[in-house]
């Protein structure tokens, strides 16, 4: 397996730390909450509900990044290494991205969301 699709299987489990982090980071969570886990997400404050909106943002952006380096990988015009590269950096902005959200830095975040988009975008335009 190649790099960049090592990184499609961490960014396809980011949100899952993210969702963690939601439900248990104030000791909240438990059996009772569990019969409507979303009305749960809804009703959280602070940094849960911060860790929530990175979930639900991470499972949105996921599928573009996949589709983009297996449309890369199975054109071929890009070097694998710029595919893997891209991929990595992905990853890393997506990491940032949630530390930042997690944090509260959003101007911060924001260019780490606008950075993530833009690899996805290179991603299909090193393919072209």
């Amino acid at each position: 397996m190649t790099v960049a699709f090592w990184c499609v299987f961490i960014a396809i489990f980011l949100p899952y730390v993210c969702t963690g982090l939601a439900k248990f980071s104030g000791g909240k969570f438990g059996a009772r909450q569990n019969h409507d886990p979303r009305a749960f997400l809804d009703s959280l404050q602070g940094f849960a509900k911060r860790a929530d909106s990175a979930q639900r943002n991470s499972f949105e952006v996921t599928p573009a990044f996949a589709a983009a380096v297996i449309i890369a990988q199975y054109v071929g015009h890009a070097q694998m290494v710029t595919i893997n590269v891209l991929a990595v950096l992905f990853v890393t902005s997506r990491l940032l991205y949630i530390i930042c959200y997690l944090a509260d830095w959003a101007p911060l975040r924001s260019l780490f969301w606008a950075i993530g988009m833009g690899i996805i975008a290179a991603l299909f335009l090193v393919s072209a």
